[in-house]
């Protein structure tokens, strides 16, 4: 079954931009563009969609605000941010708010596709880069995680031991270690402050 997919966003070009992009691929097909908030929620309201993508800088209630509001009222839609911005503070909020990744419009269609598919496998996606030396904004996509590694993520940020995280997931602790041990690997790190530290980065804790 194809991933049911919301564009909105209030520049035509964007619009259409990505519905050609993604109109050849077996599996996506875009079920609808708006140009507003208030449409999107509308639009949601009475038809399946899968992932949302979402502008920042929508003309009634900006994308931050906006996904918020899909997650409180439709929390089986998944969101991805789509922005011309790539200000480290934009990226936070729209993962506080639910978001589950960060695209930069010139994202080429690969890049869009395999977004597409680590979100709607419950994973985060982003490319965008906030290290200053590095001329270009694109930088490797954030590693896929599990829903019950971002909960081990976060609760590691929280500072809580391995037996303390157990006990909150009522799993053992060997399962949390093995999580752990996971994380590390996935975001190439040999510890649990550069991990944090690479988490926080890119707005996941």
């Amino acid at each position: 079954m194809r991933t049911r997919i919301l564009i909105v966003d209030d520049h035509p070009l964007v619009l259409e931009g990505l519905k050609s992009l993604l109109a050849d691929s077996g599996e996506v097909v875009v079920t609808g563009t708006v140009t507003n908030a208030i449409d999107a929620i509308a639009f949601l309201k009475n038809h399946e969609v899968d992932i949302a993508f979402l502008d920042i800088n929508l003309p009634d209630i900006n994308g931050i605000d906006l996904c918020k509001k899909i997650k409180d009222q439709f929390p089986q839609v998944k969101t991805l941010a789509l922005s011309t911005f790539n200000e480290r503070a934009y990226v936070s909020r729209m993962i506080q708010n639910g978001a589950s990744g960060y695209l930069i419009k010139s994202s080429g269609k690969e890049e869009i596709l395999e977004a597409i598919r680590q979100v709607q496998a419950g994973g985060y996606f982003m490319n965008v880069s906030f290290d200053q030396h590095i001329a270009s904004p694109v930088s490797k996509p954030m590693p896929f995680l599990t829903r019950r590694e971002k909960e081990v993520l976060v609760l590691i940020a929280q500072g809580l031991t391995n037996p303390q995280i157990a006990e909150q997931l009522f799993i053992s602790v060997t399962t949390v270690n093995s999580h752990r041990q996971n994380l590390l690997m996935k975001f190439e790190v040999s510890n649990t402050a550069s991990l944090i530290r690479l988490a926080a980065g890119q707005g996941l804790i």
